[in-house]
């Protein structure tokens, strides 16, 4: 059985880390409430500005701009979203699996594939297999839309010299504070999201008349869509990051909790040991003197 002081000091040790827990729960729960705001404020503005997309681009062929140009898929990018920092559970190694999993069945199929990483999680992982074209590494904690434009651009430069013929986004959705699940979604080329018969049918309740021409809208709003699309799973995956790090945090608390209760009756047991060492002693001692 370990010593009084041995066990003594790992309580404190652990009430040391239960703070330490606690602390950044309540840092994460802070930094939760904004950028959950920030990330639901800008869902509907995400999604209209897709919805103006399929009305646009539903009536359009594939070729008339270079962005939606459908070409035979030799090979891949995969854009993965993740954090820069870690102690937030299993949500990064969630992403990682997915994006894995996702470069190996295009791999199978045989396509080459190629990585764009965006945070230092996904680096450090994807950087071992030698297919990293670039990362953004230091910018998940605090990025705005000219971040976005970056990443964008980036992605769009290597679509349109033909390095790439196929981009996808692997980030992690939020979908509560509880449950945050990796989203996997094709970038490029930007498709119709609707159907002929899909546009045809909604367009019974309404249509609408452009002005210009509606190629030469897409082609200043195909850039500012993908813009959008990579700002908005940015935001998913940082609002994603602090619920799952304060949910890891709180179970972190709560295993210090129950850690301090076993070391406690550990502590009382050896203390109870060593008092009945002391009185046997003492009585032993007792007896020989009575001899």
């Amino acid at each position: 059985m370990p010593g009084l002081k041995d066990v003594k000091d790992k309580i404190n040790g652990v009430k040391k880390t239960a703070q330490i827990t606690k602390a950044m729960n309540m840092v994460a729960s802070a930094k939760l409430r904004g950028a959950q705001e920030k990330m639901e404020s800008f869902r509907p503005y995400a999604g209209k500005f897709a919805d103006t997309m399929r009305d646009l681009s539903g009536g359009m062929e594939n070729s008339d701009l270079p962005l939606m140009e459908v070409r035979d898929v030799k090979t891949v990018e995969i854009v993965v979203f993740t954090s820069d920092r870690g102690l937030c559970g299993s949500f990064n190694a969630n992403i990682i699996k997915a994006a894995n999993r996702l470069r190996k069945q295009y791999e199978a199929s045989g396509k080459r594939v190629q990585l764009v990483t965006v945070g230092k999680k996904g680096t450090q992982f994807f950087r071992k297999t030698g297919q990293l074209r670039t990362s953004f590494n230091d910018i998940m904690g605090s990025f705005q839309m000219f971040n976005a434009r970056e990443i964008s651009h980036s992605i769009t430069e290597a679509f349109l010299s033909g390095e790439s013929d196929q981009v996808d986004i692997v980030y992690g959705r939020f979908h509560s504070v509880g449950v945050q699940k990796p989203e996997i979604e094709e970038l490029l080329p930007i498709k119709p999201l609707v159907t002929t018969e899909e546009a045809a049918g909604k367009s019974a309740g309404g249509a609408y008349t452009y002005e210009p021409d509606p190629a030469e809208i897409m082609d200043v709003l195909l850039p500012l869509f993908l813009n959008v699309q990579i700002y908005h799973a940015m935001l998913e995956v940082g609002a994603s990051e602090q619920a799952a790090r304060m949910t890891a945090m709180d179970n972190a608390t709560k295993a210090c909790k129950d850690m301090i209760k076993d070391l406690t009756q550990l502590y009382n047991k050896a203390r109870q040991a060593a008092v009945t060492g002391e009185l046997m002693d003492i009585v032993g001692g007792a007896e020989a003197l009575k001899g």
